[in-house]
């Protein structure tokens, strides 16, 4: 554990040399990735060090008990207790540190929510969750954009894709993945009955051409005339882009941008961040094959959270967590169930690694 925590330590040390080297700042982009890794290590070295430094005086105290000074051993010997349980403490938090990072977690992300069972009332909840996420992404100072919407009359989406760019983006949304149930009394209900509806919500990582490689003999491309609004542009042009990935049948639309060109790049954007997520889902469901994952990311078609009106409770199955701030909640007051989601998370892994 210490040579690990100390190489852990050289390398920090090694980041800020090169932070300083002027050759490094005239190059932004490695600038900017040497920069990100130094603010990544910086409280892990915070707390190697403090760890090292009762690691040293525990080996220390230890070797005075070895010895004949009986004052000084009963001096140690209370001290002893006292550092032993810190540098568990430690120890502890340094584990959940050290454990093998998701490579998205960083990267933007794609989010597709979908209306499922319960007709208007289920589009008007996928309008409901479109909000909690842009109200997430405004609390957290990120930009998101509608990419792709298909609108019913009275507010409610059958299908919305839309982009959020933010530091962390998918580390922090990349649970939202699955079923989410409503129980509440419909706008469009005279009677007063509670109606259970539900949507299902996909968080993929916004994909780089560096991580999938999209040959252009593999797609096919149409364009036709985008409907719905955006002035006479919109309406008069064929600037909508409808994409086929010809191997895996995967279709992608964008009518949303005012151009063809850019309609075609965000197309292309959300069809990679598709394609790697559908790699990565396959590489999830081989791990969960070894073991039962208590927090899943990747199976869509797991109901994951119920979102009861009546009660105004909201319940996440996957770790049995219920709270009672569901006004909040879809508010974009995500904070508190991504937090007990990470640590369930994490004690899973941990069980994993021991």
């Amino acid at each position: 554990m210490i040579e690990k925590l100390e190489n852990i330590i050289l390398h920090f040390e090694d980041l800020e040399k090169q932070m300083m080297d002027p050759h490094l700042i005239s190059d932004q982009n490695k600038y900017k990735e040497v920069t990100k890794e130094h603010r990544r290590l910086a409280p892990v070295v915070e707390k190697s060090r403090d760890y090292i430094l009762i690691y040293n005086q525990i080996v220390e105290d230890e070797s005075i008990l070895e010895g004949d000074d009986e004052e000084l051993k009963k001096i140690v010997k209370d001290e002893l207790d006292d550092l032993k349980h810190k540098a568990s403490k430690i120890e502890d938090e340094l584990k959940i540190m050290l454990l093998p990072r998701d490579p998205n977690d960083d990267k933007n992300i794609i989010v597709e929510i979908r209306a499922g069972t319960g007709g208007d009332e289920a589009a008007l909840f996928a309008s409901d969750l479109y909000r909690l996420y842009s109200r997430f992404a405004e609390r957290n100072n990120w930009q998101y954009k509608v990419m792709e919407s298909s609108s019913i009359g009275i507010g409610g989406y059958k299908e919305l894709i839309m982009s959020i760019n933010g530091d962390g983006a998918y580390g922090k949304l990349k649970y939202e993945s699955g079923v989410h149930r409503v129980q509440r009394v419909p706008k469009t209900e005279t009677s007063g009955r509670v109606h259970t509806s539900a949507a299902t919500v996909a968080i993929l990582p916004e994909a780089e051409e560096a991580d999938v490689q999209v040959i252009d003999a593999d797609l096919k491309i149409d364009t036709y005339r985008a409907s719905g609004a955006g002035g006479q542009h919109v309406n008069k042009t064929e600037s909508a882009i409808r994409i086929t990935h010809i191997p895996t049948g995967l279709v992608v639309t964008c009518q949303d941008e005012t151009s063809q060109h850019k309609n075609k790049a965000a197309a292309l954007k959300v069809l990679r961040s598709r394609l790697l997520a559908a790699e990565q889902e396959q590489i999830a469901k081989e791990r969960a094959a070894a073991r039962k994952d208590m927090v899943s990311t990747g199976d869509r078609s797991a109901k994951i959270r119920t979102y009861n009106f009546p009660q105004g409770r909201i319940t996440d199955h996957r770790i049995n967590f219920t709270a009672y701030n569901l006004d909040g909640v879809m508010d974009g007051e995500l904070n508190e169930l991504i937090e007990n989601l990470v640590f369930a998370d994490q004690q899973a892994k941990l069980t994993e690694v021991v």
